[in-house]
């Protein structure tokens, strides 16, 4: 019998993908500097591997993770050594993605990013191959056991069924955003591994995602997500096995994609407007504050704003302080002011 996931393609996941796509074309077609994809794709790394392994248990904060990953001089990562080897394992990993292009997801390709991820943590006979012997899953609160994955003598044949049916026909034909979840959460299902199944499990998908058009130049990091709401995202995966469908699972999985990819068109907005400001100044570097900025940013959205606008967007600021700001704007040459008193105007300088 072959494998056919079960779910309900609810408002919410409509919605969900829906602001998906269009916060990925935002931040495809945007105008940026090379200076800045690097960046933003270095900070999306960091936080993939930090959030990816802390939700598993992993002490190290981000800023060690960072200086794990990008050494200064000869220090000595501090933190246990556990903790270390599951963060370079797990940029390992990453490393790994990078190198598959327009290439099929297959089993081979499981087993890999398995091995990368438990590399010196596992003998060499589990690191990369199916487990031999039962699991159990419990709540790290209660300890009760909420799950039992299958039998180890049934792990060879779900998986072959799994990767089967994501190349198959109707596979295909699923949404890649619902085929990341689906996927996603089978690998938590069928558990594979003795250890180590979670970071596998988003790896896949993440590579899912890569390889079907929501790449979004690795801007993005959904595992911080996840580690920020630990309790949502296991219970999200728990209810499949409570109802024997993924309805709500794609639901909360969706949910943290579309969080992230508009966070990420934020930003994206933000420099796209920087590059405006720079371009309109004839490449002159200017300092902004932060009331400036989104003085700025709703002029750049409305095509203009009023004092009583600005009143409403800065309801805390004195309207001396307002008028300061908006002052250095017009003379830092960003704005054009029109008209006069109540019926004052301002706009972007063309």
């Amino acid at each position: 019998m072959s494998y056919t996931p079960k779910y309900v393609i609810t408002n919410t996941v409509l919605r969900n993908v829906g602001a998906i796509d269009s916060a990925r074309e935002v931040i495809t077609s945007a105008p940026l500097v090379p200076a800045w994809e690097k960046r933003f794709q270095t900070d999306a790394r960091t936080k993939i591997i930090h959030h990816g392994t802390h939700l598993e248990g992993n002490d190290l904060n981000l800023n060690e993770v960072e200086e794990i990953l990008q050494p200064i001089g000869n220090t000595q990562p501090i933190g246990k050594e556990r903790d270390i080897q599951e963060i370079i394992n797990y940029r390992a990993v990453m490393d790994y993605l990078d190198t598959l292009k327009d290439i099929p997801l297959s089993r081979h390709i499981l087993q890999e990013i398995h091995r990368l991820t438990v590399k010196s943590l596992l003998p060499d006979s589990e690191s990369g191959h199916y487990r031999s012997v039962k699991v159990v899953i419990r709540n790290t609160s209660t300890k009760e056991i909420t799950f039992r994955p299958p039998a180890p003598t049934e792990v060879p044949f779900f998986i072959e069924e799994l990767f089967t049916w994501l190349s198959s026909v109707d596979g295909q034909s699923v949404h890649p955003l619902l085929r990341a979840g689906i996927l996603h959460y089978e690998l938590v299902r069928i558990h594979p591994f003795t250890d180590g199944n979670g970071r596998t499990a988003r790896a896949m998908a993440l590579l899912l995602l890569f390889l079907e058009g929501y790449e979004l130049k690795k801007f993005f990091a959904l595992e911080e997500y996840y580690d920020n709401h630990p309790e949502e995202y296991y219970s999200a995966l728990q209810s499949v096995v409570s109802t024997g469908e993924t309805s709500t699972w794609l639901e909360y999985f969706t949910l943290g994609i579309s969080i992230e990819f508009n966070r990420i068109k934020t930003l994206v907005q933000k420099l796209s407007l920087d590059l405006h400001l720079k371009n309109t100044l004839g490449g002159t570097q200017i300092t902004l504050s932060q009331r400036q900025i989104k003085l700025v940013e709703h002029i750049e959205r409305f095509g203009e704003i009023s004092m009583g606008s600005v009143r409403e967007l800065l309801p805390d600021v004195s309207e001396d302080t307002i008028l300061r700001d908006l002052r250095d704007l017009l003379t830092k040459n960003l704005l054009v002011k029109k008209g006069s008193t109540k019926g004052t105007r301002y706009y972007l300088k063309k």
